[in-house]
């Protein structure tokens, strides 16, 4: 499944979740035109968990930092831009600007230490936003329970777009993570996807959707029309 747009409608301007984005991208750009430089920067700026291990000093927190920024192709670029550009936007209009951006790197730094946890003696490089933003689908989970998301859904050789509720799509979504995870536990040290950063990730953000949920919310939530489109 692919999501490309929920229907509810900020209220006001995300320009942190935009900030974010073009960070993202620039870094990416700046990544992808390094050339033979490119290895350089990620063993400088990626987490590395062996080097946690070994013992916290400032340039680790510095890592977990500059990871979150760094990417390992246009793929997982594009793919961890399209699910924060989706449901970022929410998220900072119900936390606001300032606790957003602060809730988007505490998940990011929540996300690698959960990676850490389970994998304490990888000497692998680990970068990518997707932590963070899975802190970001978690709290949107909690938040907007009835919202409803566009996806496309491929079914045989055609693929559908379909009003699925975010629910159903991203409780899939840490199902998928959680199974892939739990299949990791124990194969060593394996590159791939990070499930565990997810997983940390998205629990973590699911428990300040609770806490911001039990918050009066400042105004209604407003939801596309059929008639504007999508």
């Amino acid at each position: 499944m692919i999501p490309i747009r929920d229907e509810i409608r900020a209220r006001r301007v995300p320009y942190i979740n935009y900030i974010l984005i073009a960070i993202n991208v620039i870094v990416f750009i700046l990544e992808y035109t390094a050339g033979s430089q490119m290895e350089a920067i990620v063993s400088e700026f990626a987490l590395v968990p062996a080097q946690l291990t070994a013992g916290l000093d400032p340039g680790d927190f510095r890592s977990i930092l500059t990871s979150m920024f760094l990417h390992a192709g246009w793929a997982h670029l594009l793919g961890n831009m399209l699910y924060l550009w989706i449901f970022g936007d929410n998220v900072e209009d119900r936390l606001g600007h300032f606790w957003y951006l602060v809730f988007y790197l505490a998940g990011g730094f929540v996300a690698a230490l959960a990676h850490w946890a389970i994998n304490p003696a990888s000497i692998i490089p680990t970068v990518g936003a997707s932590g963070a933003i899975a802190a970001v689908l978690g709290a949107y989970l909690v938040m907007y329970p009835r919202a409803r998301v566009y996806t496309f859904i491929p079914i045989g050789f055609f693929i559908r777009l379909r009003l699925l509720p975010a629910s159903v799509v991203l409780i899939l979504w840490f199902i998928l993570q959680l199974f892939s995870g739990v299949l990791t536990i124990g194969l060593g040290d394996v590159g791939g996807t990070a499930f565990w950063a997810h997983i940390g990730g998205f629990v973590f953000g699911v428990l300040v959707g609770w806490l911001a949920s039990r918050r009066r919310a400042s105004g209604p939530v407003r939801y596309w029309t059929a008639s504007e489109g999508y």
